[in-house]
């Protein structure tokens, strides 16, 4: 089993949730709610790994809070 970590941001027009794979392309999707977004990505990223030649082109490592003033 592979873990990826997914960025989700809300969109302020539609409304939907909207996620995606940082550095894996084509993993992206949206949904309504955080479960159907969630289960959206699941299926893109088991789609993306089907195909030998599509995979992470780097390695998530965090998210950091940046002050300015």
């Amino acid at each position: 089993m592979k873990v990826f970590a997914a960025i989700i941001e809300k969109c302020p027009v539609t409304g939907l949730y909207v996620g995606y794979v940082p550095g894996f392309p084509g993993a992206h999707s949206q949904g309504e709610t955080l479960d159907e977004l969630k289960e959206n990505l699941q299926e893109v990223i088991e789609m993306l790994l089907e195909d030998d030649d599509v995979q992470p082109e780097t390695e998530f490592v965090g998210i950091q809070n940046i002050m300015v003033a």
